[in-house]
């Protein structure tokens, strides 16, 4: 979910007061394959930015593709590696850190294969440096957070740079459950990432991670086929700071609220990577007038870009507004103690803006849950996942969590592992 800055909210709301009209901008959505720059580019000496998402070929017919995944019967997920079981002590840091280099193109292809590895009783990645050697030994490749268009999020250790970033600790989030996820934000996804515990909380706080396989394949087929021809979109962003529009003269309305959000729409296009489309809209009990921020349309499902699967890549469980307040009523509601929380709001719609049913929406967070596995970390322990195939969340929790995570924009030999899926598949039409 993209978090965006009061700094540049500021610039989009200044001077607002004035009626003078101004010319909307357009917003019409970009074509999801035109690449994107951002608007600050990092400097030579620094992680690239998170690549650009893969969305691959339009599949010519979800349901058989649905079937056919219906029909595997070999698909298996996050499988895990235990020190004790490849005959290491969970102190012998340093024969750790052989097996992952010795064994880091298996590792990797484990990820690949099965959407994320667990790594449990490694003393090597219970400090930040250890984990640094842990993934480097593995030929991961390090990119910025893509949250770094829009946001700032703090790094374990506080330094400007670091690769190790939070992995929503704040005791203030302690009762926000995070809906499952595939990480991107606007056109960027990270390829894989590394989630590690540095201290687990005292309670609650497990790591949540999902197969988008799975949940592709155990969806209602006539919510998949309207899901995917009608594409999808996220709301991104409310900034409930207009009911002062309703009170100005009715002829004046008009002129002002293009003008509003005329500014609006180019002070936060400037910010970000991707177009946003500023509508407006009401919130809360008294119906304020409000703008919200729509990301462009999208598929809910993709074809893997090295295995060629199909899989889920759709953030309805973390997004939607309806199903977070749904978990209100089992968590608490959701603590919003600044601005930027205030702000950063965000639902899902069709791709064509229409409205998803209760519903459906009810079924997408039914099957998405019988699909999760809970997983309870402790200090050193890592899941590296697969940010394509591997959704992720995280539980509400009580007491003190440090867990960090770093994002790569690929690995050492995915290419060769792309090339010998393709060959795997050419040969399996030939059979």
């Amino acid at each position: 979910m993209a978090k965006f800055s009061l700094p540049a909210l500021a610039l989009a709301c200044a001077s607002i007061s004035t009626t003078s009209a101004f010319a909307p901008i357009s917003t019409n959505s970009r074509p999801l394959t035109t690449p994107l720059h951002m608007s600050s580019v990092a400097s030579s000496d620094s992680p690239p930015l998170s690549p650009l998402t893969v969305w691959g070929d339009k599949i010519p017919n979800i349901i058989e593709s649905q079937n056919q995944l219906k029909a595997r019967k070999d698909m298996q997920f996050a499988p895990t590696i235990k020190s004790s079981d490849i005959g290491l002590a969970s102190n012998d840091t340093e024969g750790q850190l052989a097996y992952f280099k010795e064994h880091a193109m298996e590792i990797k292809q484990q990820m690949v294969d099965n959407g994320a590895v667990i790594f449990r009783e490694f003393d090597l990645m219970k400090e930040q440096e250890g984990f640094v050697k842990f993934y480097e030994a593995l030929g991961m490749k390090t990119c910025l957070d893509p949250l770094h268009s829009v946001s700032a999020r703090p790094t374990v250790d506080g330094k400007k740079g670091s690769p190790v970033y939070e992995a929503v600790n704040k005791e203030s989030r302690k009762n926000f459950f995070i809906g499952m996820h595939n990480e991107f934000v606007g056109t960027r996804a990270p390829r894989a990432a590394a989630f590690v515990c540095f201290k687990a909380a005292e309670s609650g706080g497990e790591f949540l991670i999902a197969d988008g396989r799975s949940i592709f394949r155990d969806l209602n087929p006539e919510l998949v086929e309207k899901l995917y021809n009608r594409n999808i979109r996220y709301s991104v962003m409310e900034l409930p700071f207009f009911g002062w529009v309703d009170s100005l003269p009715e002829f004046a309305r008009p002129p002002v609220m293009g003008a509003v959000k005329g500014l609006v729409t180019a002070a936060i296009n400037a910010k970000v990577d991707f177009s946003v489309d500023m509508q407006w809209g009401e919130a809360g009990y008294d119906a304020t007038k409000m703008l919200q921020a729509r990301a462009p349309s999208q598929p809910p499902i993709l074809i893997h870009p090295v295995t060629g699967e199909p899989h889920w890549f759709c953030n309805v469980h973390s997004h939607s507004s309806k199903l977070r307040k749904d978990r209100e009523s089992v968590y608490g509601a959701e603590r919003f103690e600044d601005g930027a929380s205030q702000i950063n709001k965000s639902d899902m719609f069709y791709g064509d803006d229409g409205d998803i049913s209760d519903d459906d929406l009810t079924h997408m967070d039914e099957v998405t849950m019988k699909n999760v596995q809970f997983v309870k970390m402790t200090e050193g322990d890592v899941v590296l996942l697969d940010n394509y195939k591997c959704m992720h969340g995280r539980n509400v929790f009580d007491g003190t969590r440090k867990h960090g995570v770093a994002w790569f924009e690929g690995w050492e030999g995915e290419q060769e592992m792309k090339a010998k899926a393709q060959q795997q598949s050419k040969e399996a039409v030939m059979a």
